[in-house]
């Protein structure tokens, strides 16, 4: 193959030294092009599905309760998700990128996600998360409406969602189900209300992590009300989509007590 005769090139080029910086940034661009593809222990975040706890999911009713009347309900109380990377896979630089400049996308350490390695592994926790959030959430519920669990039973079905923070959500549709606001109408007054948050056996409830991927998720599926824990209030006030009210709260009573202001037109917290 004949070369290029130097006479013919910009006099800058020929220059020994302009040769040399040439020389050293082809090693430099070949590298950046190879660790734009090499996976990296990164996953990325968005927001997720959301779920009725008063309807149905996948087909099939999310709460149904034996031992008590149900009631017919009107209005929704949605749990919510985020969207995250398969265990297992990892982000090239690219898509990390790419996802750090989107406003509807997180970049977080693949372990603070996945604590577990192995893909299988991982689904496991998340499913056992979920057995104790809907067994907690349903004693705080049966607690708060002073019910022996011996005599109501209630099932919780949510297909392969894994995960603890469903918890209050869970224990309000129980609530509402069976009693509403307790004067005869729904806790919702109708709306759409979404939220987050663990809860345990005595109502109390706790932080998540991810607070403002759901919001925007709440928002995208009707919400106008979201329940939160205190303690992340300053996490959700980052991005928090218009016309989406903010209310934290400690407990399942709160949570209760905060609805029926808003059907009331009462005081109700905010972050």
């Amino acid at each position: 193959m004949r070369g290029v005769p130097l006479q013919n090139l910009p006099t800058a080029l020929t220059a020994p030294r302009s040769r040399a910086l040439a020389l050293c940034a082809l090693p430099v661009l070949a590298l950046f092009a190879v660790a734009a593809f090499v996976p990296l222990p990164y996953t990325v975040e968005s927001p997720g599905i959301t779920a009725d706890t008063l309807g149905r999911y996948n087909g099939r009713p999310v709460i149904t309760i034996t031992g008590a009347q149900q009631r017919a309900t009107e209005g929704q109380l949605r749990m919510v998700t985020i969207s995250a990377t398969e265990p297992g896979r990892r982000n090239s630089l690219r898509d990390s990128l790419r996802a750090w400049v989107d406003p509807e996308q997180v970049v977080v350490p693949t372990e603070e996600v996945y604590p577990q390695s192995n893909p299988k592994q991982a689904n496991e926790v998340t499913q056992q998360q979920m057995t104790q959030s809907r067994d907690d959430a349903t004693t705080a519920a049966l607690g708060y409406l002073h019910l022996s669990p011996d005599q109501v039973k209630v099932t919780i079905d949510l297909g392969d969602i894994g995960g603890p923070s469903a918890g209050q959500m869970l224990a309000l549709g129980i609530v509402d189900k069976i009693a509403g606001d307790g004067r005869g109408g729904d806790l919702t007054g109708g709306r759409t209300v979404a939220g987050t948050g663990t809860i345990d056996s005595a109502g109390r409830i706790g932080p998540v992590g991810g607070v403002p991927l759901k919001t925007q998720a709440a928002a995208r599926d009707g919400a106008t009300v979201f329940l939160l824990p205190r303690s992340e209030c300053t996490q959700a006030k980052v991005n928090t989509p218009d016309g989406l009210q903010l209310v934290p709260v400690d407990t399942l009573a709160e949570s209760v007590a905060a609805l029926q202001a808003l059907h009331d037109g009462g005081a109700v917290p905010h972050c």
